[in-house]
């Protein structure tokens, strides 16, 4: 009996699993079960044990953990299928049990089994086993699927699209919500849509429209690290690639995560084609966006448009149609949220606030004083100009203790 041989010809009728038989530790273990079952030379055998055990260690020591993540983060027909919602017939059904109980086996495999086949006396390198029952991790996969999500969307949270599709982001911004100072009834509002979205009772697209350095994009970055791990996920769209927006729309609409498509510094000029197409997603086109997907976008410009003086003497018919359509963009957003540069009062509290976080031991009438002149020399008041500001003195205060030592 050769176990090895045995699992593998199993493993090679896989069907909803199939993409499996592409990955590098798995095809190294086909391999090592061919060549024990068709008696190739020692050598060749004891190479390609040297193959696939190193194929695993590069990942994990333990070949039922690596099955088991394999088997998790799978993205197939039946796991995408479950994520819309559809029922499969007992013949899938049947199937699916069968092939779990094959990778269960295949997770259970041990050193053991292959050394007695391999017949070797001398040092093997060996890998570890867990329990694992595949089937009832994977029964839970598929409740979880609302707050984990499957495959790409499973391992990350924050992604942008590109040329080549969605693509993730491994180390995205850490901003939390509890770091961001001042602005409490501005983001109160789009954290109340936020959970609305998650909780799908429907959600508005949203506008954060104003000065620079208010915070706009960090509340965005903050609300989804705040609720990652209810289930929600961020996009970033460039304008530029807002043609492809009804595509990623229809892509995203049977996935059971919750999605925020942000849009960053978002204006455009008045002969944009991309401004068309997100008009007419915020309008409700034939493929309107789904209850799982919201647009949060971040401007400078409240009406989102660059408007020179020809435009409103041009030589249109109807010039006024043509200014009001420009004008209306930002009124289709559902929820449109102003930050307005603080005033005084409202910047020292941000500063001393940061100030706090930092450590800094300044006195207040100290730190006053010199945020507000900080302040006039870079551009005036904003929580990006406290922040800036207090990391400088933190610095300042980390040398001077650094050169009193």
């Amino acid at each position: 009996m050769n176990k090895l041989h045995d699992l593998s010809t199993e493993l090679n009728t896989l069907a909803i699993f199939r993409s499996i038989l592409k990955d590098d530790v798995i095809i190294k273990f086909q391999e090592l079960a061919s060549s024990t079952y068709s008696l190739e030379s020692k050598d060749l055998i004891l190479r390609i044990y040297g193959d696939f055990v190193s194929g695993l260690f590069n990942k994990t020591s333990s070949l039922s953990r690596y099955i088991a993540d394999l088997v998790m983060s799978d993205e197939n027909f039946y796991i995408t299928g479950k994520g819309a919602g559809k029922v499969f017939d007992d013949v899938v059904e049947s199937c699916l049990k069968n092939e779990l109980s094959v990778l269960t086996r295949l997770a259970a495999l041990t050193p053991e089994d292959a050394k007695s086949i391999i017949n070797y006396k001398g040092f093997l390198p060996v890998w570890t086993n867990e329990p694992v029952e595949l089937a009832s991790l994977y029964m839970q996969h598929i409740l979880d699927l609302p707050k984990k999500g499957y495959g790409i969307y499973a391992r990350y949270y924050a992604f942008v699209l590109t040329s080549d599709g969605v693509m993730p982001i491994s180390h995205p911004d850490p901003q939390r919500l509890s770091e961001l100072p001042g602005y409490e009834r501005e983001r109160s509002l789009i954290i109340q849509n936020t959970l609305s979205l998650i909780e799908g009772t429907g959600a508005s697209n949203v506008l954060l429209y104003g000065d620079a350095g208010t915070g706009k994009s960090s509340t965005v970055k903050a609300i989804l690290n705040e609720y990652k791990d209810k289930g929600l996920r961020l996009i970033e769209i460039k304008k530029e690639q807002l043609l492809h927006l009804p595509n990623l729309l229809e892509t995203l609409s049977t996935n059971p995560l919750k999605f925020i498509l942000f849009i960053d510094d978002l204006s455009f000029n008045g002969n944009d084609d991309s401004f068309a197409t997100l008009k007419a997603v915020l309008e409700g086109s034939i493929a309107s966006r789904s209850k799982n997907v919201a647009i949060y976008a971040t401007s400078n410009r409240k009406h989102l448009i660059k408007e020179k003086m020809a435009d409103r003497t041009g030589d249109d018919l109807h010039l006024n149609d043509t200014i009001q359509e420009t004008l209306s963009l930002s009124a289709r957003f559902g929820l449109t949220v102003t930050f307005q540069a603080p005033d005084k009062d409202s910047y020292l509290d941000i500063v001393k606030h940061l100030a706090r976080e930092y450590g800094l031991t300044l006195s207040e009438t100290d730190l006053s004083i010199k945020a507000e002149a900080f302040a006039i020399r870079n551009g005036g008041r904003s929580p990006r100009t406290a922040k800036h500001f207090v990391q400088i003195q933190a610095v300042m205060q980390l040398e001077g203790e650094t050169n009193d030592d």
